[in-house]
């Protein structure tokens, strides 16, 4: 059913962009990268080839520019969907610089529907977040939740990009969209040839976690120990990075099976369960069998407290379900860094 089509994906050499590709050419799809690398290294292209056993073709452009943007989709002709990932992602690091969230998040996507109805190209898959819930009032979280204010800007970005397809679906026929609202995904390929690779300070937990274990960092923060919660830290849903993949393969099978004309649905990919950080800490020393330093400091600006899904799978994916626990998550990404650590990219 998919041989032979062409899958644009917007920020595929990113963390979970990278792994999506590998699931798109397991499917039998042609994934096509666009990257501008300001949150990825050129590297990544080349063990993508490796894990895969071809090339993956790369267009190396900002989202924002609208000219180059409209050139990929003037020399590929027909793309039978896209997977927009190309997102700046830091919740703090949002609180801090706002005005270039709202146009690289924003305005990234306004350029990409503008374009997907220039030329014909029906299907979409938007990367949202479990921050659109804000605050949830009643845990766990399901896809009917409320919308609540924002806890941060980047949080905000999100509500406002679904929005925007919202509205692009209202406003002209033939667009059928799918926003994946995603909880915390962590993990690596068990390749160890790709995983979440930040640059510069993690925003992440689980970077953070494996360098402190790889000796490149002294000790974990860990934001916050007096939340109203079990062990006083935040709770998460953390889903292995494979697993959220999968769901975007599964996004794309739904809407080629759905024929209908136009619409927007949204998707919680998550695991079911919440687990704290510290939870998380213990989840990584069972999966290694090492011991983290780690201290409890000040909360962080626009973290919430805690969110997680109702549950591992979704009506909107078909049969996809998360797979992977928490701990196969930790040794993955341990592998990951591991095996970075001897051969840097």
């Amino acid at each position: 059913m998919s041989h032979n089509r062409k899958v644009l994906v917007l920020g595929g050499a990113g963390f979970i962009g990278s792994h999506t590709v590998v699931e798109l050419s397991a499917a039998g799809y042609i994934p096509i990268v666009v990257d501008n690398f300001s949150n990825s290294k050129h590297g990544i292209m080349d063990r993508l080839s490796k894990i895969i056993g071809e090339e993956i073709p790369l267009f190396e452009v900002d989202c924002r520019d609208l000219a180059a943007l409209n050139g990929i989709f003037e020399r590929l002709g027909e793309v039978h969907a896209v997977i927009h990932f190309a997102a700046f992602k830091a919740v703090g690091e949002s609180v801090a610089k706002p005005a270039e969230y709202y146009v690289n998040n924003i305005g990234s996507l306004a350029h990409l529907l503008m374009l997907m109805q220039a030329h014909g190209s029906r299907n979409l898959v938007f990367s949202s977040s479990c921050t659109v819930y804000g605050q949830p009032d009643l845990l766990p979280v399901t896809e009917d939740a409320p919308i609540k204010p924002a806890s941060s800007p980047y949080g905000y970005t999100k509500q406002v990009c679904e929005q925007l397809i919202t509205d692009t679906v209202a406003a002209q026929r033939g667009l059928r969209a799918m926003s994946l609202r995603y909880f915390n995904p962590v993990g690596a390929h068990p390749s160890g040839l790709i995983g979440e690779l930040p640059l510069g300070v993690p925003s992440n937990l689980v970077p953070f976690i494996t360098q402190v274990a790889a000796g490149l960092r002294p000790k974990l923060s860990i934001f916050g120990g007096d939340y109203a919660t079990p062990d006083g830290t935040c709770l998460r849903d953390y889903i292995h990075v494979v697993d959220l993949a999968r769901a975007h393969v599964a996004a794309i099978g739904t809407l080629e099976r759905d024929t209908r004309e136009t619409y927007h649905h949204v998707a919680n990919v998550a695991t079911g369960t919440g687990s704290s950080v510290l939870d998380a800490v213990h989840a990584f020393e069972r999966a290694t069998g090492l011991t983290l330093p780690y201290e409890v400091v000040d909360r962080r600006p626009g973290d919430v407290e805690a969110v997680w899904a109702a549950q591992s799978s979704s009506p909107q994916l078909g049969d996809w379900m998360a797979l992977h626990s928490l701990e196969d998550a930790m040794r993955d990404a341990w592998r990951w860094q591991s095996m970075l650590n001897e051969n840097p990219l």
